[in-house]
């Protein structure tokens, strides 16, 4: 790669940048040390988070140096929200979660070569600093009218929810932490989400003022959005997070397996490692036989590949195929199925009944005699077998891992039937 500017902007990832052709030299002279900060406001990493870390990924690729941030002590705070406070977590909370997010960021980095990254945590810089201190030392480079006149600021001081001084002074804290990485380790970039430029250029504009010298800049990346009007990172069960036991890894897969081909390119280009050539083949395919779903499931196996592992993902894949009729239900163990099926409709009874029943009750079907219909008609599987008789009775021996039943409606039709109580 010789120019990982050019790169990052064929993969959409700069929206952003306090100077470009600046930027571009930077990394042509490089190395170039750079930073990313996450806050450790909830225990786990979501995918938003993901397109940073993987954007940092690339640039270490690039012979570059990244430094992950997890802020101890602006996780205490919490940048400010777009129309509420954020409810403020005890230390011993923050504490728990910065360790827990930097076990997510560090298998995403390499922490051996020249370029090695390093974990950081801003609480390291701040704890031991008095309000006098913070105050003169670097509050006393802000100018409120600036202050107020940043994005996230305005739009709180136009809510009726108004902000505290708390969060209004978020802004300064990460200005504060990229000057002191500046001086510990000659950090001369940070990267973010273009919604939080207003925090990314505080720390430009305070080096700018404190070392008169020193050339810094801030990338900005794209907020993401779907063609469908949804907004990223979301699905009807809730945020997609990082923590496999947040989000199952299946359920991981699944949201990029069920990625709309609207929005399966740029998804490609933003959190693939494949080529350029690679990735241009997969958009073809799409286009020309988008039924077969190539590249969503290209991107489902590499993605859950790097968070949860090449176990994980193989385990996922079988069990996907494995409830469209293409594998074994009764090999998958016993955790992959659950998440399997926690992701489709599903009912809990005392006791099995009939088959048609069943169908009803979980709403594969309208009615008994729509069941017993589907039935006649051969589109009836129990655990992948077909259903021939509409008098069928559910038999407890077929209860997968004692508990289970998989029901399916001709080929794509789900739902599950799990036996709960005595």
């Amino acid at each position: 790669m010789t120019d990982i500017v050019d790169e990052l902007k064929w993969r959409g990832l700069i929206a952003l940048s306090t100077d470009e052709d600046a930027l571009r030299k930077a990394f042509a002279d490089g190395p170039v040390t750079f930073y990313c900060g996450f806050d450790p406001t909830a225990p786990s990493l979501h995918l938003g988070n993901l397109v940073q870390i993987l954007t940092m990924r690339r640039i270490q690729q690039a012979g570059n140096r990244p430094l992950g941030l997890v802020g101890g002590a602006t996780g205490l705070i919490g940048d400010p929200k777009p129309n509420a406070e954020r409810t403020l977590n005890s230390p011993d909370v923050v504490a728990l979660w910065v360790e827990r997010l930097r076990a997510q960021i560090a298998p995403l980095l390499d922490f051996e070569g020249p370029n090695a990254a390093v974990m950081v945590n801003n609480l390291d810089w701040t704890q031991g600093m008095s309000a006098i201190e913070f105050l003169r030392d670097v509050g006393k480079h802000f100018r409120v009218n600036k202050m107020i006149a940043k994005e996230a600021v305005a739009r709180r001081l136009e809510s009726q929810e108004g902000i505290s001084y708390t969060e209004f002074s978020y802004q300064i804290l990460q200005g504060m932490d990229f000057l002191e990485l500046y001086r510990r380790h000659g950090c001369t970039l940070q990267t973010g989400g273009s919604d939080q430029w207003g925090n990314l250029t505080s720390g430009t504009d305070l080096i700018h003022k404190v070392e008169p010298d020193a050339v810094v800049h801030a990338l900005g990346t794209p907020l993401i959005t779907k063609a469908d009007g949804t907004k990223f990172g979301k699905t009807e069960s809730g945020t997609v997070w990082l923590d496999a036991e947040m989000t199952t890894p299946y359920a991981f897969y699944q949201f990029w397996l069920n990625a709309d081909d609207r929005d399966v390119s740029k998804f490609l280009r933003i959190f693939s490692f494949r080529s350029h050539e690679e990735i241009e083949d997969l958009e073809r395919q799409t286009e020309e036989r988008p039924q077969a779903r190539a590249a969503q499931r290209a991107l489902a196996e590499e993605l859950t590949t790097l968070v949860h592992g090449a176990d994980q993902t193989a385990a996922v894949m079988a069990a996907s195929r494995a409830l469209f009729g293409q594998g074994e239900l009764a090999e998958l163990d016993e955790r992959t199925l659950a998440a399997s099926l926690s992701e489709l409709p599903h009912i809990q009874v005392a006791e099995l009944g009939p088959v048609v029943d069943l169908f009803a009750e979980v709403g594969l079907v309208a009615s008994k005699s729509a069941a017993r219909r589907t039935v006649k008609e051969g589109g009836a599987y129990v655990n992948n077998v077909k259903v021939t008789a509409e008098d069928a009775v559910a038999d407890p021996a077929q209860l997968l891992h004692g508990r289970w039943l998989v029901l399916r409606r001709g080929k794509k039709n789900l739902a599950a039937v799990e036996v709960v109580g005595s």
